[in-house]
């Protein structure tokens, strides 16, 4: 049954043939910016509101069903250390591992060195209320790729560098935890970053959708306005809880075209990859420090 259950998707479709793919994950500054580039917000709702319980806690329309709001500790944003936080691309979240040092992002997104996760992140805070964590190694499957079948395993994973006081994220922020998606139809919560680019607030957005089987892929979709650029990598989450602010993740916005169709219908329509055996792969990979050999 749906009816309890939040699962928390956040959405960004990649442009067809944009700068970026296939470097292995070392993109300058630069690079990022042009692989991302500013799109455009939609302008329609095509979903139903209200499903997510924002209005309840004053969180804003942005259109459709995303609403900003101000976030929770477990997810925030990736940016190149040594730039404006403001420059961030993507979006991350902490999952459960046994040395509680563990991110989940979209394998597209290009996890070079000097990257930084930022957990809650704040546009325009003096410091950033969970603090800024060093990534230090990333977990990706070689098979990935943005169109063919290789777009079903469009997720990674990356460790990240104990803060000054010597603890690992997890301690500080909570964390969701992987599990496999129950099937190709779930309720789910979506929280995500759009690119201060694509949206001026620069805030958190969350979406309460439905999701639905993408046609020919191992993959899901769900329709939510407001997944703009900057957006992939978010969790898709059920079970999420309002008093631990963490759930169940079963997927990351990502997969064919990088997480969504081109056209008029980039930032309504998003797509994350189902979690099977090979997300779980890449996790023992992770968790034990293993470079990924398929």
């Amino acid at each position: 049954m749906l009816a309890g259950l939040y699962v928390v998707a956040l959405a960004a479709a990649v442009p067809r043939g944009a700068g970026g793919h296939g470097r292995g994950g070392n993109w300058s500054s630069e690079e990022a910016r042009r692989f991302w580039g500013p799109t455009r917000t939609a302008d329609t709702a095509d979903s139903a509101d209200g499903a997510d319980g924002a209005a309840a806690s004053g969180a804003r329309r942005v259109t459709g069903s995303a609403r900003h709001f101000d976030g929770v500790p477990s997810v925030g944003v990736l940016f190149y250390a040594g730039e404006d936080m403001k420059d961030h691309h993507c979006t991350a979240s902490v999952v459960h591992s046994p040395k509680g040092n563990l991110i989940v992002t979209a394998g597209h997104c290009g996890l070079g060195e000097g990257t930084s996760f930022v957990p809650d992140y704040q546009q325009g805070a003096g410091s950033q209320p969970y603090g800024v964590w060093t990534v230090d190694r990333v977990f990706t499957d070689p098979r990935r790729d943005d169109y063919g079948d290789g777009s079903d395993l469009d997720f990674a994973f990356a460790t990240v560098r104990p803060d000054g006081r010597g603890r690992q994220i997890e301690r500080v922020t909570g964390a969701n935890r992987l599990i496999r998606t129950p099937g190709f139809t779930d309720l789910i919560t979506v929280i995500g970053y759009p690119s201060a680019d694509s949206d001026p607030a620069d805030q958190a957005v969350r979406c309460a959708a439905v999701t639905a089987r993408l046609a020919g892929h191992n993959q899901m979709r769900m329709r939510c306005d407001g997944f703009s650029s900057g957006t992939s990598g978010s969790p898709w989450l059920v079970r999420f809880s309002e008093k631990t602010r963490t759930g169940d993740l079963v997927g990351v916005l990502g997969g064919l075209n990088g997480g969504g169709p081109d056209g008029e219908d980039a930032d309504r329509v998003s797509y994350s990859p189902v979690n099977d055996d090979e997300i779980f792969r890449l996790y023992l990979d992770a968790i034990n420090g293993r470079e990924p050999r398929r």
